[in-house]
């Protein structure tokens, strides 16, 4: 059986590489994984629970050596209109601080509006979740949202 995301140009591009995609928030970073052509599709790989972007990069630093990450995807919120918030300038710089420290891993943004409302109606409609929202990993579940969009773009 054929995989989804192997119909997407970003399949090819990055099969076979390990990718982490990144849902920053500033109570909970969400988390999830991809290796295009080895697994069947991104999977949640936890939170992080935010206490400053040091702290969070400390925390990401072990999971990129666990994860052997090649590729990170880093969630990029906007308004509706497309227009940047504060929460959109946070973490373009935090994304700075990304490329500063994993000078050898490929940055990418991705559009992540609406990835939590999109996390929810997941939950509600998902047996894996009993059909409820689960506060606890609705950052984890964004995080796979951003890397599925990231895979189809």
């Amino acid at each position: 059986m054929k995989n989804e995301f192997e119909n997407y140009q970003n399949f090819s591009k990055f099969k076979g590489l390990n990718i982490l995609s990144i849902d920053y928030g500033t109570k909970v970073t969400g988390l999830a994984c991809y290796c295009p052509g080895r697994e069947p599709f991104p999977q949640a790989r936890g939170r992080v629970i935010y206490q400053s972007d040091e702290q969070l990069l400390n925390e990401l630093t072990i999971i990129i050596e666990e994860d052997f990450v090649e590729v990170i995807v880093l969630g990029i919120p906007y308004y509706l209109d497309g227009n940047e918030s504060e929460m959109t300038t946070r973490i373009k710089l935090f994304k700075e601080k990304l490329m500063e420290r994993f000078k050898e891993i490929q940055v990418f943004e991705q559009d992540e509006t609406l990835s939590s409302t999109a996390a929810e109606e997941r939950m509600m409609n998902s047996p894996q979740f009993n059909f409820k929202i689960d506060p606890k990993r609705i950052d984890e579940v964004a995080a796979t949202i951003i890397l599925e969009d990231f895979m189809r773009n």
